[in-house]
């Protein structure tokens, strides 16, 4: 699989939706990952992301706004042990749960499907981090319907064990904007990742379509100890 220039790809796209970015830094030191948001209505961009423990959750940046909080609040990244989930909704609680139940990740989404928004049926993006004793592996997964059929559910997980140096994957929920917004479809792609948290950050946030982006948050963990690094940008504040 080629890879990518992060930057060029989400220049080109418009409406990538929400997506997760997972890789590992060129000195091969530090575990990456990034999550953003978009939004088209009033109602997804009008979101923040902030702090919650070591994890983040959405909140609205103006709560007199906020219309149906079910699909837009939510945890997108929560820290269990030694591992980081990271997903695009609720499943983060579900993931949480299922293995802190000792369920692996796929089990643990095994209860859950797309969301409920028709027309979209917008994917559920999850990926799981799991560092521990000098060691990094990752997952991704996605869940969609098949052909924009609710009756349908696609599963697909894909596995990085000891991903190389300097590049990471990158999953989002839409092809690109339209009505109904086409799903994600194929492995997620293979990009570059940066060495420098700040400008990764900027990186993403400037490539990033300026009318449609919401939020990004950024984590670089090293792999030997553990300590975590992180970077939210809001365009509401």
């Amino acid at each position: 699989m080629e890879k990518l220039n992060l930057a060029e790809e989400l220049r080109g796209n418009a409406y990538p939706g929400r997506g997760i970015v997972i890789g590992r830094t060129p000195d091969g030191k530090k575990a990456v990952t990034a999550y953003f948001i978009m939004g088209r209505s009033v109602n997804s961009r009008n979101r923040i992301f902030v702090e919650d423990g070591e994890g983040i959750r959405t909140q609205a940046f103006d709560p007199s706004k906020l219309e149906d909080p079910s699909l837009i609040i939510y945890a997108p990244v929560r820290v269990l042990g030694n591992k980081t989930i990271v997903t695009n909704g609720d499943q983060t609680d579900t993931i949480y749960e299922g293995m802190d139940k000792q369920l692996t990740f796929e089990q643990s989404l095994r209860s859950r499907e797309f969301e409920p928004d028709a027309p979209n049926y917008t994917p559920r993006i999850s990926g799981i981090m799991h560092i521990g004793g000098g060691v990094y592996n990752f997952a991704m997964s996605i869940l969609k319907s098949d052909g924009g059929d609710p009756a349908s559910c696609q599963r697909f997980t894909f596995a990085y064990e000891n991903p190389k140096a300097g590049e990471g994957r990158f999953i989002h929920t839409y092809m690109h904007d339209g009505n109904p917004l086409p799903s994600f479809s194929g492995e997620p792609k293979r990009v570059e990742i940066g060495g420098d948290i700040d400008e990764f950050t900027k990186l993403l946030w400037d490539s990033l379509n300026e009318e449609n982006k919401v939020s990004l948050f950024v984590r670089y963990i090293d792999i030997e100890t553990g300590s975590a690094e992180t970077r939210i940008v809001n365009k509401n504040h």
